[in-house]
């Protein structure tokens, strides 16, 4: 065999394969955006900004205040998003308050309202950041079924005020358990982006074009 052939260079590919290769990778990057999106879109956080609807109200005694507390969701069933509100007579324009929620016959909790725990949850009273008038928690839940207290304190005006909202009722939560739900829910979307991905790469084979473009 002659050496010089086995020493030849091999020619570059022509322009329009190059093009043809990058075109190929720019769809699968675009492809995988897309779904990308999609999966944000269709996240829960998409529904943020939803209205507060208040389903039901219960009547607290918080020393001299009256307090309104809504839900919007009733009854109320373990691990179920909602929302709460906290209104008290004569708006919160000078006031501040504190809310405890605890399951009865737990110690109370004071920690960051943002989960929901067995033993309690609880913080400072702050406006609902959807219906700015009123104090309220933003699609919250109440992990464990039973009796749930509510104990607020308020100061304004007229001094300071405590009181309890005693004996919420928290049903269990219906159907399958949390995580068999979650999973159940989830493989879908991400079986299709795995079906997606795999189609793409056999298709396109990107690395094998870029290794053609080195030569």
């Amino acid at each position: 065999m002659n050496t010089r052939s086995l020493l030849r260079v091999r020619p570059r590919p022509a322009r329009t394969e190059r093009r043809t290769v990058l075109r190929r990778a720019r769809s699968l990057v675009l492809a995988l955006c897309a779904m990308a999106g999609l999966l944000f879109v269709s996240a829960p956080s998409a529904q943020a900004y939803a209205p507060v609807d208040i389903v039901h109200t219960e009547k607290v005694k918080v020393g001299p205040y009256n307090l309104t507390v809504g839900f919007s969701k009733w009854p109320l069933r373990a691990n179920q998003s909602l929302d709460f509100t906290f209104a008290p007579d004569g708006g919160i324009k000078g006031k501040s308050g504190t809310l405890s929620m605890s399951l009865v016959g737990q110690k109370s909790g004071m920690g960051g309202p943002g989960g929901g725990g067995g033993g309690g949850m609880g913080g400072q009273l702050a406006r609902h950041p959807r219906k700015l008038s009123v104090w309220g928690l933003d699609v919250q839940s109440l992990s464990t079924a039973g009796k749930w207290n509510f104990t607020f304190t308020i100061k304004g005006s007229q001094g300071t005020g405590t009181g309890t909202l005693k004996n919420i009722t928290v049903l269990s939560q219906p159907g399958p358990p949390y995580a068999v739900s979650w999973t159940a829910s989830t493989l879908p979307p991400v079986g299709g982006l795995i079906t997606l991905l795999v189609v793409a790469w056999r298709r396109h084979r990107p690395g094998r074009d870029l290794a053609a473009l080195s030569y």
